[in-house]
């Protein structure tokens, strides 16, 4: 192991810790095959499985993972009309299991997205019977603040690169603190705690995934 599969490794295990006391469980991954097999211990076949738009789920090719095991595939790409958006959101509300990231995770073990239409935080927050957030250790930050910061200046830009956003910092690569038409960063969430034991499952990945 190198040092920094060390450092990482002792970081989730401090993360970890301090996720109980939020009602949070977890588990640590190594490494990316790591995560993805213990994806597949959650995907059972006849599950209905939804998730939120998610760098890291792509990279894990978690919808080949989700079908292959059998599961419900909430397909939300295939979600082209606003009417049609309304429906997948209100299936995705009702799933089985809702797979996503976060944006950044305090080393206490808080969570903190920032959304633009508000589905992913929608289902964080409420409906899906279970969340799932696989993470990789470069989103840990060390506070809040910090937390707040790497959303902004680390996560959004790229993502509005990826979705093909005139924002000004996927023009520029820094935050504006705009209000243009594109604008991702809508809705700011903080989750410091389930009032459901469980419900919420951290996978912490001990490799540099998503923004």
């Amino acid at each position: 192991m190198t040092n920094i599969q060390i450092n990482y490794e002792h970081l989730a295990n401090t993360v970890l810790k301090n996720c109980k006391k939020r009602n949070f469980t977890g588990s640590y991954a190594p490494t990316a095959e790591d995560a993805k097999a213990q994806i597949r211990e959650l995907l059972k076949p006849g599950l209905t499985v939804a998730h939120g738009g998610s760098e890291t789920l792509n990279q894990l090719g978690f919808r080949a993972l989700a079908e292959e095991a059998g599961c419900v595939y909430l397909d939300r790409s295939g979600a082209k009309t606003p009417q049609e958006k309304r429906e997948y959101f209100a299936r995705s509300v009702m799933s089985d299991l809702y797979f996503m990231s976060s944006n950044a995770i305090t080393a206490d073990g808080e969570l903190v997205n920032i959304d633009g239409a508000g589905n992913r935080v929608a289902c964080l927050i409420h409906g899906p019977e279970k969340v799932v957030l696989v993470i990789g250790m470069n989103k840990v930050a060390r506070n809040l603040d910090a937390a707040l910061d790497r959303v902004k200046t680390v996560a959004a830009p790229p993502n509005c690169v990826r979705l093909q956003l005139t924002t000004p910092c996927s023009v520029t690569g820094v935050c504006a603190d705009c209000h243009s038409e594109g604008c991702i960063c809508c809705n700011t969430v903080i989750t410091r705690h389930s009032r459901i034991p469980g419900r919420i499952h951290l996978i912490l990945v001990g490799e540099e995934l998503g923004f």
